[in-house]
């Protein structure tokens, strides 16, 4: 009998060290994680290059208007302008379908939304 009780406690310690063992695993995998940074109360400062007044070109004030405005507002009303005439892709959201006022700014009948602002800053000059 002295022999069987001895088997049954080792394998009560192997027990209990593989479930130290997945413990300080999981242990490990939780220590790896990112913290949330705690917002200090201050409001982020706008870009002021975003910020600029710029003038539109003849072809892109068509769409948004010819008067000096940050990049951020030709943006918003470029938006505002596709979503008014439905020019996003039925299927594929991500791109654009260019109309005749569109067509001069982007070069092409279909652009990505990614691309759109890149090409629209081409048609932006300091006043």
């Amino acid at each position: 009998m002295a022999a069987k009780k001895k088997s049954k406690g080792r394998k009560k310690s192997s027990s209990r060290k593989s479930s130290a063992r997945k413990s300080s695993r999981k242990a490990a995998k939780k220590g790896g994680r990112k913290s949330r940074r705690k917002s200090s109360g201050k409001k982020r400062t706008p870009n002021a290059a975003f910020m600029k007044p710029m003038r539109p070109s003849s072809d892109l004030a068509n769409v948004v208007g010819s008067s000096p405005m940050p990049r951020t507002e030709v943006t918003k009303k470029l938006w505002q302008y596709i979503k008014r005439k439905g020019l996003q892709d039925s299927k594929n959201r991500r791109m654009i379908n260019a109309d005749e006022n569109l067509r001069p700014i982007f070069g092409r009948s279909q652009v990505s939304m990614f691309e759109m602002t890149r090409l629209v800053n081409n048609h932006l000059k300091n006043p």
